[in-house]
Formats: structure tokens, C-alpha cells, sequence
């Protein structure tokens, strides 16, 4: 698989590829996220070609995760943790009834 562009990747694909990582089953995954199978293995498909790297092997019974799926991993963890964390943050805030701020610059 050649060398993949990176800032391709998607919060969606990483959500999926986070499900099939951890039920190492693309139906069960796609339950859990309320997709369509094929909506998955679409969205782990793109992921991989971002990437540049097969992330799970399709070759044996049952279904796992290659070295660079291993590695990828805990990057995607965090990611979705960074943001489930923001979209609370945001979520409680604007429940909260915190005044919105005026528009400004953020400085390079």
C-alpha cells in the first residue's frame, strides 16, 4: 500500500476503526455505532488509504489488528478521547447558560 496522506483522516473513521479494534468484528461494530456494515468496513477502508497501511488482517478466522493497526491504536484512543471530552465540555457550558463570548482573533 503506497504512503498515505495523513490529514485525510476523519473522526468517523477512527471511531470505527476504535469499534472493530475493540469487538474485532465488523458486524458488532457496526451494531454498536448504529451504521451499516458496509458504512464500516467503507469508513476502515478510507482510513486505511489515509493512513497508508493495512490496520487489521482479513487473512485468518478471525479478525486482527496488524502491527500498524496495533500502533495506530492508542493515537485513535486518544483522539476520541480529546474529543468526546471537548463535545461535553461544550455541551456543558451551553447548558449552563455561560454568555457567548465576543468574536476575536486567536493570534498565530
Amino acid at each position: 500500500m503506497a504512503a498515505g496522506r495523513g490529514c485525510d483522516v476523519q473522526i468517523q473513521q477512527l471511531r470505527a476503526f476504535r469499534e472493530v479494534a475493540r469487538e474485532l468484528s465488523f458486524t458488532r461494530a457496526a451494531r454498536n455505532l448504529h451504521y451499516a456494515q458496509s458504512s464500516v468496513t467503507a469508513q476502515i477502508k478510507s482510513l486505511e488509504e489515509a493512513m497508508g497501511a493495512v490496520l487489521f488482517d482479513r487473512s485468518r478466522r478471525q479478525l486482527a489488528l496488524t502491527e500498524a493497526g496495533l500502533l495506530l491504536l492508542p493515537h485513535a484512543e486518544r483522539i476520541m478521547e480529546i474529543t468526546e471530552a471537548a463535545h461535553r465540555d461544550v455541551a456543558r457550558a451551553k447548558g449552563a447558560g455561560c454568555p457567548r463570548p465576543a468574536a476575536r482573533r486567536i493570534p498565530a
